[in-house]
């Protein structure tokens, strides 16, 4: 096939991601233009050639391109992504596709009307980690679920640049957790009954730092998703990246972005605990005493081999070949309903009944 041609708009820390990727990674690819309204953002461009605007719409002018990735402030998707759509253009939008609900409405039928495709860019459903727990969850590996938590930890405290804004979309929620609860939404395949959350702004000013969210679903599964950006540790981390999977077959858990796990199993259910008590420095215990020599089990978590660049690789071949994409609208619709019921639940304190 011919390589699909591609144009960036906003080229500021994600613009040079994927300039990188489309021009060193895939092969299928080609960047014909970028474009930033700060022109000093495009001299380190890579992309030998490559036409540099700072008017989007100048870019959108340019027939060969093929694809535009909206790689802009979030308030700014729905204009951009309708005018994209107005030149007959293919469209990938970063996370999170719009402010609302509403908006990404907007955008859809835009894009429905003018006969382009659409997609966003959640690449994160290629993380190693999600993956190996996924492979986990559809294999049935610990037998009937009750609880999935994912949760991410930083100690570096503020957002950046507009993610500090409330207007711009910023916050982790519009950020991070766009991604961790399209994860949770794309592994865990039943309804959602309700969501409840706690959302603060603990050191920023106007946009949220921490989050724990709890989706019910109808399968009984729990899903629990947190987030905070100052929590801190002695330890020389950075950050902390952990899943825990609990089933009543064994547990999986998973450290890290280079994943580091196990699966675990006891070799038989006791019908009682020990009658023998254990003392612990915080006194007797019998129900969390040690095991039994040779009572608990552990085997290693399944191989998976994914890159962020299978995103691409995805949407090429979903082009060509007329299939859907691995992100489609009717995933990202349910990514906003829940994240707006996250808001409606920490405003309110109150567990939102989910309508899926």
């Amino acid at each position: 096939m011919n390589k699909v041609k591609f144009g960036i708009i906003g080229f500021g820390f994600m613009g040079h991601v994927h300039e990188e990727m489309l021009t060193k990674d895939i092969d299928e690819a080609e960047v014909l233009a970028i474009c930033d309204v700060e022109p000093d953002r495009m001299d380190d461009a890579i992309t030998e050639g490559v036409k540099k605007f700072t008017d989007y719409e100048e870019l959108l002018k340019l027939e060969e391109i093929d694809t535009v990735l909206v790689v802009i402030p979030n308030q700014l998707h729905k204009d951009c992504v309708i005018k994209a759509a107005e030149y007959k253009k293919n469209i990938i939008c970063e996370k999170p596709a719009a402010m609302n609900s509403e908006e990404l409405e907007e955008m859809l039928a835009a894009v429905e009307k003018h006969g382009v495709r659409f997609t966003v860019h959640q690449q994160r459903r290629f993380d190693q980690d999600f993956r190996i727990m996924k492979e986990v969850y559809d294999k049935e590996m610990i037998g009937n679920l009750y609880t999935v938590q994912t949760k991410l930890y930083g100690i570096n405290g503020n957002m950046h640049d507009w993610h500090v804004f409330k207007k711009f979309g910023g916050g982790m929620l519009y950020d991070w957790g766009v991604h961790l609860i399209d994860q949770m939404l794309y592994m865990i395949d039943s309804k959602i009954v309700s969501v409840y959350a706690d959302i603060r702004n603990v050191i920023n000013g106007e946009v949220d730092d921490y989050f724990k969210i709890l989706i019910r679903f109808e399968n009984g599964i729990m899903g629990e998703v947190e987030l905070g950006t100052y929590f801190l540790k002695d330890e020389k981390k950075w950050f902390e990246r952990h899943w825990f999977m609990g089933g009543d077959e064994g547990t999986a858990y998973v450290d890290g972005f280079d994943p580091q796990g196990k699966v675990a199993r006891t070799a038989h259910l006791l019908k009682s605990v020990a009658k023998k008590t254990t003392m612990t420095k915080s006194g007797p215990t019998r129900s969390f005493g040690p095991p039994q020599p040779g009572l608990l089990l552990t085997e290693e978590l399944p191989h998976v081999s994914v890159a962020h660049r299978m995103f691409f690789d995805d949407y090429i071949h979903a082009l060509e070949t007329g299939e859907d994409f691995l992100v489609q609208p009717d995933q990202v619709k349910r990514v906003f309903k829940v994240m707006e019921a996250v808001r409606k639940s920490g405003e309110t304190n109150q567990v939102i009944k989910f309508d899926d």
